[in-house]
């Protein structure tokens, strides 16, 4: 691809620049905050030594996720949601959980549930899709800690999982839309990814015509392309907290 194609100067395969500053908050240092370029997630997990109710007496774990934006992070403030869920905020909170869910063994996780709070700081497209790259590394970060005090004898982790959103604007096909492409795309598509390129989920529309499957073929290239690079980044920053056996330990073997 000829460089320079976009606003921000980037190829059409090149995502922004990805940074994942892992044990962000000392308050909950099963945390981090991860920057795809001026899109800021802060990711936290929460242990809490108990299932739903569903779930009592079934020998099995629970991860679920809730996600929001601070009234700031967009240049038209974000009113707060005040307990009421919004259709979006719902929407993406499900989204962050399925996504995490394919990445761990519930039966392996015991009879506890991990909370993870995903929460936008500034948003400039994308902000979904970083939720569920951030959220995995706090969900790491989390089990590595229950393995570090002996409640978790051995991790649960399956694979890692990340997400990227890929579209196609003015015909072409572009990895890891900013907002200004974001909103005048001719389709929009979300893309949960396994470490081994397993599809966990795609979230996709045409906004204005119909397009062919040859050109959704190429958005999940482009999304594998850009998930390589997340996981690669996820990687890199559980490094800087966790020793290498503690890494080993905690690995999931790739799908």
């Amino acid at each position: 691809m000829q460089p320079g194609i976009r606003a921000d100067g980037r190829s059409a395969d090149q995502l922004r620049p990805v940074s994942i500053e892992p044990r962000f908050l000392t308050s909950t240092p099963a945390s981090c905050l991860i920057r795809m370029g001026a899109t800021w997630v802060l990711c936290s997990a929460a242990v809490e030594e108990q299932v739903p109710s569903f779930l009592k007496g079934k020998g099995q774990g629970w991860v679920t996720s809730d996600y929001a934006m601070i009234p700031p992070s967009s240049q038209q403030r974000i009113p707060w949601n005040r307990g009421i869920n919004g259709g979006r905020q719902q929407e993406i909170s499900r989204m962050i959980g399925r996504g995490l869910r394919a990445a761990i063994d519930m039966k392996k996780l015991g009879e506890r549930q991990i909370l993870l709070d995903c929460i936008v700081v500034q948003a400039d497209g994308g902000t979904r899709t970083a939720g569920v790259t951030g959220a995995y590394v706090a969900l790491a970060l989390a089990i590595n800690d229950l393995l570090a005090s002996g409640k978790l004898t051995q991790s649960p982790l399956i694979t890692p999982v990340a997400a990227v959103s890929v579209g196609l604007v003015g015909g072409q096909a572009l990895l890891d839309l900013a907002y200004i492409e974001d909103s005048i795309a001719d389709a929009d598509v979300n893309v949960v990814m396994t470490h081994g390129g397993q599809l966990v989920e795609v979230q996709g529309t045409a906004e204005g015509a119909a397009f062919p499957r040859q050109q959704l073929d190429r958005l999940l290239d482009l999304a594998s392309l850009g998930n390589s690079h997340l996981f690669a980044a996820q990687q890199a920053a559980l490094s800087q907290v966790i020793t290498a056996e503690a890494l080993a330990a905690l690995a999931a073997t790739p799908d």
